[in-house]
């Protein structure tokens, strides 16, 4: 089967292309180093001759609150199209848990606006609603320093490892189209205050996480609920904290 990987060089892509491959499948890791670019058009017919299944792994590389806007709007219309004239069968996207509940983040309403033409598309599709990567923690920490201190909300956080992200996404894409959404999580339910100390402590980092209810993520204030699954029975992965920080020290 012909898959086409938007994103395929990227942290989850090169993930998801390599099982793919291990399995059989004919893949493309799409993105604008290897000549196939949603932003300009540049290669999508060719990329999407015979394809029966796309997975969007794309994300913006600037999150600027217009930039964002128009990197998920112009790739979204120009892949969804790019689709629909080679008749692709399956449609699948990664987007965030609590999308809809973020609106003040330019970032998210960039994410509303792709998951609006994906389900406006006519074309078979799955989007897969993930929370935040461990991967993550570092940067997380670091958008909320002030010198010696990190400041976080202490809303519910359930992250995920990337390897059960590329899992997820590869037995979804391989299965029947959902026409809706789906969750995946993280095996953990904390506060995010407590799991962004954790990640410090175990880094050796010295600085302290001050719980901030009117901390910005992503410039949105945050609920309790913001962050985790809405769904009662998402999937979750395997791998939790202990187990990925061990993994990462081993891969750097």
């Amino acid at each position: 089967m012909k898959i086409v990987v938007i994103g395929g060089t990227g942290l989850i892509g090169t993930k998801v292309v390599n099982t793919l491959q291990a399995q059989g499948h004919q893949v493309i890791a799409a993105a604008p180093s290897t000549g196939i670019n949603t932003i300009t058009g540049e290669g999508l017919a060719q990329a999407m001759q015979d394809t029966s299944i796309v997975i969007d792994l794309a994300n913006s590389p600037s999150f600027a609150d217009q930039d964002v806007l128009a990197f998920f709007e112009t790739s979204g219309r120009n892949l969804l199209a790019a689709e629909r004239a080679a008749g692709v069968q399956h449609h699948l996207a990664l987007s965030v848990v609590g999308t809809e509940k973020l609106t003040e983040s330019g970032y998210f309403r960039g994410k509303l606006v792709q998951e609006k033409l994906i389900r406006e598309s006519g074309i078979p599709y799955t989007i897969v609603q993930s929370t935040q990567f461990f991967e993550f923690l570092r940067s997380i920490a670091q958008a909320g320093g002030e010198g010696q201190t990190v400041r976080i909300s202490p809303a519910l956080f359930q992250p995920i490892a990337s390897d059960d992200v590329a899992a997820a996404v590869v037995d979804y894409a391989l299965g029947a189209p959902s026409n809706g959404s789906v969750e995946i999580a993280g095996p953990e339910c904390t506060k995010f205050s407590h799991m962004v100390q954790r990640y410090l402590q175990a880094s050796a980092d010295s600085r302290t996480v001050v719980e901030d209810a009117q901390a910005l993520y992503f410039g949105a204030r945050l609920s309790e609920n913001s962050l985790i699954p809405g769904t009662a029975n998402p999937r979750l992965g395997t791998v939790n904290f202990d187990a990925w920080f061990a993994q990462s020290q081993l891969s750097t």
